[in-house]
């Protein structure tokens, strides 16, 4: 039989604290070999150490609850190898994430504000190959990357060399969600697909700003080009544009990015 102790010598073994063991309990994580009916006593076995300390590291490697469950209940070896791999993968884009955010306050804390250059530009209605949802900010990332491989694949496919983009909604920045459209234009007469719909953009006055680098730094060049339509140019309604020159598609390098950032305007300003 296996050697049991109690929750806090199981506490010492395993470094969780007896609270912690407790909400474990709980949740039907990690339960006890044994608790006593009069008393509440908790026992452990000795053979659920290498459990515990699983469940620690998963939970220092920020793995939310019901993905620790599903690696200790993995049916088996390869199962809970790939959930753990997934997560680390995820881990790493955060990684990356934070680091670039981390660079990104540095340089606004280390570099003057510079002068964005604004161009104005009037832009043709134009059909294009397009997907239109709602989004939520937070999956705004994974939403692009998914969409932009399948408009890669068809630029590829039909041999099209447009710049791709994306509009979104003012409720997408007020409201945390809202509508996106990511679209790739196309000429006139391009035949419909089945993997995208075919849809027409309207025709629209834009005051027009480059930004060079990852979007991670792209709500400064917002900012300065929203702060500079506000100062001499009047607001039409309408989605923002983004139009992206050199993007993932391109470059594996986020520095070398370069993203037209389209503000729509109601008239050419009479300065600035």
């Amino acid at each position: 039989m296996t050697a049991s102790v109690t929750i806090g010598e199981f506490s010492r073994l395993t470094h969780l604290s007896v609270k912690t063991l407790h909400h474990y309990h709980d949740i039907d994580l990690l339960a006890p070999a044994l608790v006593d009916p009069s008393s509440g006593y908790r026992r452990y076995e000795i053979a659920q150490v290498p459990t515990a300390q699983l469940i620690r590291r998963l939970r220092e490697l920020q793995m939310p609850l019901a993905q620790v469950r599903a690696v200790i209940d993995a049916p088996d070896i390869a199962t809970r190898d790939e959930a753990v791999r997934l997560h680390l993968v995820q881990m790493e884009r955060e990684l990356v994430r934070t680091q670039q955010a981390v660079a990104s306050l540095r340089s606004m804390l280390t570099l003057a504000p510079t002068e964005l250059p604004v161009e104005y530009r009037f832009v043709p209605a134009f059909r294009a190959y397009g997907v239109r949802e709602r989004v939520h900010r937070d999956d705004i990332s994974a939403w692009c990357e998914n969409v932009f491989t399948r408009l890669g694949a068809l630029a590829g496919r039909y041999g099209i060399s447009a710049v791709p983009g994306a509009a979104y909604s003012d409720e997408f920045f007020a409201d945390e969600a809202g509508e996106v459209t990511a679209f790739l234009p196309v000429a006139p007469d391009q035949p419909a697909d089945e993997s995208v719909d075919l849809i027409d953009l309207p025709a629209g006055l834009f005051a027009v700003a480059l930004h060079r680098g990852s979007f991670e730094e792209l709500d400064r060049a917002y900012g300065a080009l929203g702060s500079h339509v506000a100062e001499f140019c009047e607001i039409a309604p309408g989605p923002v544009r983004e139009l992206y020159v050199v993007g993932p598609g391109d470059s594996t390098d986020s520095s070398t990015f370069q993203t037209e950032l389209c503000w729509p305007i109601q008239q050419l300003p009479t300065r600035g």
